[in-house]
């Protein structure tokens, strides 16, 4: 069995197609579809084409938001491909309990018959041809992505881990499989019965140029639309799709919807919901926001990538949500380089192109408008009119109404305002990246601060934020907690940085946030201290 990850939109079921088209029966005898091409001028593989019984499905369309739900879209994808092989019902090949079995294959089904189906046709198509078949599997992780998404994981790992184990371990009647998906699920979720399928990941070498366009096809095809003039506008939005060695991958669904308006747009980023990628960051840890604020910015993070393991442990292991990032097509790989004494490859990874941070740009800016759009608005021109009473009023409501949308956890967790306030940083760097240069967590004075708002006109004032957790051992309530925030702004000299660009002290505000549970207090400091 061989799988192919690749992200979407880069041609995974058209390439599933024409390998069907070559291989399949039903299509023995159309050297029409194949005369002209490479493969054609060789012998040995013009004596296989249209000689073997496929079965081709797609799991694209499994969507679905509960386990029963996602289930059953399965088992109508199972009666529609027995329903495609109705003839075998004429057969003297089969008895006449197998035909019983064949027609009452429905969407009704329980998931013991579900589970060997497929292993099923395979022999009903094996004894009907005198030929082992290939099965072509088409998206196989939709509803992988889809149950990890919508909470549903286990059950459905446990449902395909029996339906690919009958299918592809145990089943005597397969002479090879080829699967395609996005990201490579982890060999313990459904495929611990495995014995070493061959797995072709963005990162290999193999087949690096079977999927998107190269640059000198998509500039080739600019010239043909009278879009020269166009070359490095597409490729400040579109490049940075990185397969093996292969580097200047575009994908093909923007450079085809940008050839026929000749504008830019987030053409594939439009072509799903993003919900995984939206989930993890949203709930990722305190590092990994820090870690996207960087990306944001243009820069570049370094991690070592783990591709064995992907969903299993995506809410505890870094390597492993960026590994998954990668794969499907949101990081491009700056650099690789192999740790000998580690025996793993570390990676350089930042965000792919324009489109990309165009997409997380407009996710973030939703993480606050779905949950409190009025309230996050007004926080933000309260924010820069210095309105510190408005402020307080606003910024509880956002905390009351978003702070369990940045956490995994059913309670209300010490790591929560953390993880709350690196997604409020990234919300600030979208929103104010025209006026404001943000960052987070830098050294400055004699310690690091957690965020810093340095205007690029001189007319506007330079912010610096602290957050703290009120520690009830230490501080008697959140007063003493915001007043401790800003006395650390004003010792650890956080403004130094802002005086040594010019910025004068009389431009520098400052402000403490204190946080206990969801209540929130922000007090402003007296003015930045050298």
């Amino acid at each position: 069995m061989t799988l192919i990850t690749r992200p979407r939109r880069f041609g995974k079921t058209l390439n599933m197609r024409m390998v069907e088209q070559f291989f399949s029966i039903d299509y023995a005898g159309r050297s029409d579809l194949f005369e002209g091409l490479s493969i054609w001028q060789e012998e040995q593989y013009r004596q296989l084409q249209g000689n073997w019984p496929v079965i081709f499905l797609s799991f694209a369309d499994v969507k679905e938001t509960t386990f029963v739900q996602a289930r059953n879209s399965i088992f109508c994808i199972l009666e529609d491909l027995y329903e495609q092989y109705s003839f075998l019902l004429e057969s003297d090949r089969l008895s006449k309990n197998e035909k019983s079995q064949i027609e009452r294959m429905s969407a009704e089904m329980d998931e013991s018959k579900a589970k060997f189906s497929l292993k099923r046709l395979s022999g009903y198509l094996s004894r009907y041809y005198g030929k082992k078949v290939l099965i072509f599997l088409d998206e196989y992780d939709t509803p992988m992505q889809e149950a990890y998404v919508n909470g549903y994981w286990e059950e459905m790992s446990g449902f395909m881990r029996s339906l690919f184990n009958s299918t592809f371990k145990t089943n005597p009647h397969l002479y090879r499989a080829l699967m395609t998906g996005i990201t490579r699920v982890s060999k313990e979720s459904i495929f611990s019965d495995f014995n070493n399928p061959k797995v072709v990941t963005t990162t290999s070498k193999e087949y690096a140029q079977c999927f998107g366009f190269t640059e000198e096809e998509v500039f080739t095809a600019l010239e043909e639309y009278g879009l020269s003039h166009k070359k490095a506008e597409v490729k400040d939005w579109y490049d940075g799709f990185t397969f093996g060695d292969k580097t200047d991958i575009y994908n093909p669904w923007s450079i085809i919807n940008y050839l026929k308006t000749g504008e830019v747009d987030t053409y594939w980023a439009h072509t799903s919901t993003n919900s995984l990628a939206g989930k993890i960051i949203r709930e990722g840890s305190e590092e990994l926001k820090k870690d996207f604020e960087f990306l944001l910015k243009g820069d570049s993070i370094e991690i070592e990538l783990d591709e064995q393991r992907v969903y299993g442990a995506l809410s505890g292991r870094l390597s492993v949500v960026w590994s998954l990032l990668l794969a499907s097509g949101y990081l491009k790989t700056v650099k690789r380089e192999f740790l000998e004494e580690r025996g793993r490859y570390r990676y350089t990874l930042a965000l792919t192109n324009r489109e990309v941070k165009q997409m997380f740009e407009t996710m973030i800016q939703g993480w606050f408008r779905e949950e409190a759009e009025d309230s996050y608005n007004r926080f933000i021109t309260a924010l820069l009119a210095g309105d510190e009473e408005l402020m307080n009023e606003l910024m509880n409501q956002i905390a009351e109404q978003t702070f369990s949308y940045f956490d995994t956890g059913t309670k209300l967790s010490r790591s929560e305002p953390e993880r709350f306030y690196h997604g409020f940083v990234l919300g600030l760097m979208v929103d104010l990246a025209g006026r404001y240069t943000i960052t987070s967590n830098r050294e400055s004075g004699l310690g690091r601060y957690d965020v810093m708002l340095e205007p690029k006109k001189r007319d506007d004032d330079a912010i610096i934020l602290e957050f703290k957790v009120r520690r009830p051992n230490r501080e008697i309530d959140l007063e003493e907690t915001a007043a401790a925030a800003l006395s650390q702004i004003e010792e650890k000299q956080y403004a130094k940085s802002l005086l040594a660009k010019g910025i004068p002290e009389g431009k520098i505000r400052s402000y403490g946030f204190a946080f206990e549970g969801k209540t929130v207090l922000i007090r402003e400091g007296r003015g930045a201290r050298p």
